[in-house]
């Protein structure tokens, strides 16, 4: 069973009348590259700065490696975050800015300064003066100063926004290293879902401070894969004919319905041989839709 390092359960926060997170449940496991998914103003970002203690929540509770209350407080050290930018200085390089804020953290062994720009991919540019950074440069150096403390999480608010693509690829390295060579968990919000997919391999959807759902990459696969869609009564009864006709790629979604993944299957004859086989029908329509669709499809069905 995989070990779970963060969970909230009915994270609330409100600012006066309005709801800037309403009931957040979260599960995030360790080692996961976890996906926050949500437009402009959705919910990301209060949900980051309520974990991180950078704001307190109205109700609800939170678990940090399965510690609670004053003992969750405490296990705040083991989360690095990039949530609003800190104030690097244009005047110093990379390496001085990483250096100032170890004296600020307290942090005395600066080797981590080295270990952190070599992870990111800066070691080349540690003397370069932060205002001649790129843009990619400068988001990379943001890691690598949540990185200073050695953290177990990290916590990254919208880390590709404005990136160039060549400057989100090597992002994407950089969250691929991060994971699976030093096995730190990543928690990263965007409001692009294509960019978050090619690296996470868990994710949560967010709208107006709800939770919309909470998938894995597997399952949001299934969900905009090309498909046969079969509304039934009997999906028991409606299995064993898929199987007599040699549709093995096939997955029973809940009492009601049965996806068909088996390409050149036709609608007609399996609708004919379904009722045939005296199986109650109720429906068959073709389903799949890209990432993007698939996301403004759970919006319009929360608007409902």
């Amino acid at each position: 069973m995989r070990e779970t390092v963060l969970q909230t359960k009915g994270l609330t926060k409100k600012y006066g009348k309005f709801t800037a997170l309403d009931g957040a449940d979260m599960t995030v496991f360790r080692e996961d590259i976890y996906g926050l998914i949500g437009c402009n103003g959705a919910g990301k970002t209060t949900f980051m700065k309520l974990v991180t203690g950078l704001t307190e929540a109205s109700s609800g509770e939170f678990e940090i490696f399965g510690k609670k209350g004053l003992a969750a407080e405490r296990e705040r050290n083991r989360i690095g975050c990039l949530i609003e930018n800190p104030s690097f200085f244009g005047n110093m390089t990379g390496y001085q800015n990483l250096r100032y804020y170890c004296y600020q953290k307290g942090i005395t062994d600066l080797k981590q300064i080295d270990e952190a720009l070599e992870l990111v991919q800066l070691t080349d540019a540690k003397d370069k003066k932060f205002r001649k950074y790129s843009l990619g440069m400068k988001q990379r150096l943001g890691i690598a100063f949540a990185m200073l403390d050695a953290p177990d999480i990290m916590i990254l608010d919208e880390p590709i926004n404005g990136l160039d693509p060549i400057a989100i690829s090597e992002l994407r390295d950089t969250f691929r290293k991060l994971n699976q060579e030093r096995g730190i968990t990543l928690i990263i919000s965007s409001h692009i879902l294509s960019e978050l997919y090619a690296v996470a391999n868990r994710f949560l959807f967010i709208d107006k401070g709800r939770v919309l759902r909470e998938i894995t990459k597997q399952e949001l696969d299934l969900e905009c894969s090309r498909c046969l869609v079969i509304k039934t009564g009997d999906t028991k009864r409606c299995a064993t004919v898929l199987e007599q006709l040699g549709i093995g790629d096939y997955k029973v979604i809940d009492s009601t319905e049965v996806r068909v993944y088996q390409e050149g299957v036709s609608v007609k004859e399996l609708n004919k041989s379904l009722i045939k086989n005296d199986v109650d029908i109720d429906g068959i329509s073709e389903s799949g839709v890209s990432l993007e669709d698939y996301f403004k499809q759970l919006v319009g069905e929360e608007s409902k």
